[in-house]
């Protein structure tokens, strides 16, 4: 019988949010907060705001301390790259403050913060090791095919990972004639890899198993293993003989994935130092790289944060504006005529 999952697409770390109510600022199971900022401004967005900012595993949320509704979520896949640049800041002035340049599938943002605090560089240093240790722990919430997770006929194991089964015989059904394998059950994720040849593998985590049931096809009766929409949608599936086999993986699947998505496991171990030292200075900082945020205040959130894409192209066709009876620029993603002449 089919014995389907109760299934939440994961976003905390997947998402940037403006704006968002006080329950989605609230972490999530798993999240942990790694460290606190007790006055940051968002000098991109609400430049001159007192503001707090929380680095978790997963995301950064900045909240303005006047105005609790103001506030933004950053989750840490979205980041592309940070910089410490010089910007002018109502509250510090020309100083020093961390560039954040992140992206979703359609719109690119820039987030700039200054510590409001002097002498204390955490801002940078927990904002940046942070983020590493996040892009450097991909396997606890991203599927993986074909990766160096392998090594002499052995999983490579995870730190926290442990391994509850292990499985031979196990056929991979990705193609018509199905590939003879090898199967681990651990803890965190569901590994496969091919007895004949140990690159060609999947490893699928627990976050992102969004179905998992018994059906049968024209190989007989196999375990499917549905992957979530913001992780590919795959569709995985495996034949374990016998029967009674089959299903006993398929519920120790189910259990260990209730367990995890209890207090699920994503990787990132980072502590605060006590004493950190001062950064030294940096090769960007110079007259030639101040850069003065300039308040954009609209109807829209987002629309303040949207990163500058350089100069349009010359082929920029124009659009048939019938509100205003003429040819205008195409509006960015996010972005309406009424919000451009509007004053707040």
């Amino acid at each position: 019988a089919d014995e389907p999952l109760k299934f939440t697409e994961p976003w905390a770390d997947r998402e940037i949010l403006f704006d968002i109510p006080k329950q989605q600022l609230e972490l999530v199971p798993g999240e942990v907060r790694i460290d606190a900022l007790g006055d940051v401004e968002d000098t991109k967005g609400n430049n001159g705001d007192h503001g707090h900012l929380i680095v978790t595993n997963l995301r950064m949320i900045w909240e303005s301390q006047r105005r609790s509704r103001i506030n933004l979520s950053i989750g840490l896949a979205n980041i592309v790259n940070m910089s410490i640049r010089l910007a002018e800041s109502r509250l510090r002035g020309s100083t020093r403050a961390l560039f954040i340049l992140a992206k979703t599938k359609e719109t690119r943002y820039q987030f700039v913060f200054t510590n409001v605090m002097t002498n204390t560089p955490r801002l940078f240093t927990t904002v940046l090791a942070v983020h590493r240790a996040f892009e450097s722990t991909p396997l606890y919430r991203n599927i993986k095919l074909r990766g160096a997770i392998i090594q002499d006929k052995q999983l490579i194991i995870l730190p926290h990972e442990e391994i509850y089964q292990q499985l031979d015989g196990v056929w991979n059904l990705a193609n018509d004639a199905g590939t003879l394998g090898f199967m681990y059950i651990t803890n965190i994720r569901i590994v496969w890899y091919s007895q004949a040849n140990e690159l060609f593998n999947v490893s699928l985590p627990y976050l992102h198993l969004a179905n998992v049931q018994k059906r049968e096809i024209k190989f007989g009766k196999v375990m499917v293993l549905k992957t979530s929409q913001c992780n590919k949608g795959f569709v995985l599936g495996f034949r374990i003989d016998p029967e009674e086999r089959l299903i006993k993986t398929l519920r120790m699947i189910i259990r260990l994935r209730e367990v995890f998505l209890a207090s699920p496991i994503y990787g990132i171990d980072h502590e605060v130092s006590a004493e950190v030292e001062d950064l030294p200075p940096s090769a960007d900082d110079g007259a030639n790289d101040d850069v003065e945020i300039v308040p954009q205040k609209t109807t829209d959130a987002c629309a303040a944060y949207f990163a500058d894409n350089g100069p349009r192209e010359d082929n920029t066709v124009p659009v048939y504006s019938a509100e205003l009876g003429l040819a205008i620029e195409p509006l960015r993603a996010g972005v309406t005529l009424e919000s451009l002449w509007t004053v707040q």
